[in-house]
């Protein structure tokens, strides 16, 4: 997010046909909620456009890239990094001390579709469990991204937005944006 070192979000494991709403459910939920970027794992296309034009039309900053390979994203990362996982430590215990590290050092969160390999768990600085049951990692993301923040990405500035929600308590209500 904006004046804090960057925040990617890496989605591992892509599997097409299945996961192509969910990958790019996650990637639009790291741009909603304060990443900075998502690399998008394996035959990812589809997605990246979807939040390409998504950016284009509400405002960013927000980059989206397609990768094939992850490994070597994962060992030259140069700060520190998250996995969210069920098998992790509670989020709730870990997130202050990494809110604090964030402070100074650049952060990759890594999230999976299926199994995700052990290198990724013996990598990571900190395995972080959004409860210790199965469920979605677009969730896992949302509530590690907003401890993470505290709040702070709801006052988030959009940039070069053509279009912006106006909130309303019933009915829809988009808006073009005057430059």
């Amino acid at each position: 997010m904006q004046d804090a070192p960057e925040v990617v979000v890496l989605r591992l494991g892509h599997r097409p046909g299945r996961d192509d709403r969910m990958t790019t459910h996650v990637a639009l939920t790291a741009r909603a909620l304060g990443a900075d970027r998502a690399v998008l794992v394996g035959d990812t296309s589809q997605a990246r456009e979807t939040v390409t034009d998504i950016t284009d039309r509400f405002g960013g900053p927000f980059d989206v890239t397609v990768t094939d390979a992850y490994r070597p994203i994962l060992q030259e990362w140069e700060g520190t990094v998250v996995h969210l996982t069920m098998y992790g430590e509670p989020v709730e215990a870990v997130t202050p001390t990494i809110r604090d590290r964030h402070r100074s050092d650049p952060l990759l969160i890594v999230v999976g579709a299926g199994k995700v390999d052990f290198e990724v768990y013996d990598r990571a600085d900190w395995n972080v469990g959004v409860t210790n049951q199965p469920h979605s990692e677009v969730a896992a993301l949302a509530v590690f991204l907003d401890r993470l923040f505290e709040g702070a990405e709801f006052d988030r500035e959009w940039v070069d937005a053509d279009r912006r929600v106006v909130p309303k308590a019933t009915g829809k209500r988009v808006e073009e944006v005057d430059d």
